[in-house]
């Protein structure tokens, strides 16, 4: 972003993340969100119509943060070599930890956004597209695993599947915003044991897991 001689907000056009960027600066730095796109715009030393070739409204821009949080991870963890010789399970704590280290990084931001309403439901809608990508990542370590198997009978439900990916995810983001422990480690253990809970529910083999999982929470929530 280039900065000329008696606006610092004065630019080129702006592309995504450059919006993005100077949204997540404004709610930081004045702790609420911005009235209206027409005076972000101003602001900024933009036009609404460049703001509107990316984004309908603000909320359509919440959801794009959220999305890129979510395609950052993904990133990451594709740039490793070993990623892709992981079994699921190993993909998905993988996804998971690489996830929330990049929540970590624009927490401020992240315990804003999510807390920023009264209404928790109104909160999450901001996550409608995080919720998809989420839900399709884990539809395609199903089904890459169902493909592998010569009997149809040993599939497992993509569906079910995903659904139950996502309300673990909404269980440990809510534990990371709850979470003061050093470099928060408790999540980084929430995240192991729930991950390997929902693997074994769906291998049949739940008992010990969620035993585990619930030994833990419990402690956490009587520290």
């Amino acid at each position: 972003m280039t900065k000329s001689k008696g606006n610092s907000k004065v630019k080129t056009k702006p592309n995504e993340d450059e919006l993005i960027a100077l949204y997540m600066d404004f709610v930081l730095e004045n702790e609420k969100t911005p009235k209206s796109v027409f005076k972000f715009s101003k602001d900024n030393n933009i036009t609404e119509q460049e703001f509107y070739q990316f984004f309908g409204s603000f909320d359509g821009l919440r959801r794009a943060i959220w999305n890129k949080f979510f395609d950052n991870a993904i990133s990451v963890m594709e740039q490793s070599k070993e990623y892709a010789k992981f079994s699921n399970r190993e993909k998905l704590l993988t996804f998971f930890y690489t996830f929330f280290e990049v929540l970590t990084a624009n927490r401020s931001y992240v315990l804003y956004a999510l807390n920023e309403n009264s209404t928790p439901l109104k909160n999450l809608e901001q996550l409608k597209g995080l919720r998809s990508r989420i839900k399709d990542y884990g539809k395609s370590l199903i089904a890459a695993e169902n493909q592998e198997k010569s009997l149809k009978l040993l599939g497992k439900n993509e569906m079910l599947f995903s659904e139950g990916l996502w309300v673990q995810f909404l269980f440990l983001l809510k534990f990371w915003m709850d979470d003061n422990s050093a470099g928060f480690e408790s999540t980084d253990v929430a995240i192991e044991k729930s991950i390997n809970t929902i693997f074994d529910v769906f291998d049949n083999t739940p008992l010990e897991r969620i035993v585990d999982l619930g030994k833990f929470l419990w402690k956490e929530r009587t520290k």
